[in-house]
């Protein structure tokens, strides 16, 4: 994608910053905070929340789709995602964060990523992320 995309959804990569300020990652030390945009123009935001016991820890953009669902917000209808990740040059979304992503994202939903090199922001599509993905939908 484009350096207009990333322009354009500067507003979202600064609340993910924000976002991840909040995360709870004294595990790892690996701050990820998310931005996610709703239909209605809103702002949600979330961060990793990790846990001793490993596979309960939570990602940052699944915590913010999951916010935004339990406050009413329906699926399929989120535009963007912005995710930041300050100790790595690059982020991108886990493999199940993709699969959520593909499920609750509106269709032609962008997800643009930035780490500590603001150079390297990439802005991907679901398909882009999850190619040949199994889909309901």
């Amino acid at each position: 994608m484009t350096d207009q995309h990333v322009h354009d959804h500067q507003h979202l990569l600064d609340e993910a910053r924000l976002a991840a300020q909040a995360t709870y990652s004294p595990y790892s030390s690996f701050p990820v905070g998310a931005a996610l945009l709703t239909a209605e123009g809103d702002v949600v935001r979330g961060c990793n929340v990790e846990n001793i016991s490993y596979g309960l820890t939570n990602c940052a953009e699944r915590s913010a789709l999951f916010s935004a669902l339990s406050q009413g917000a329906l699926p399929r209808t989120f535009k963007a995602m912005a995710v930041y990740a300050p100790k790595v040059p690059l982020i991108s979304p886990c493999g199940a964060c993709r699969q959520v992503l593909l499920e609750l994202m509106a269709p032609d939903a962008v997800i643009v990523c930035q780490g500590s090199d603001p150079a390297a922001t990439r802005t991907w599509t679901l398909d882009q992320l999850l190619p040949g993905a199994f889909n309901a939908f």
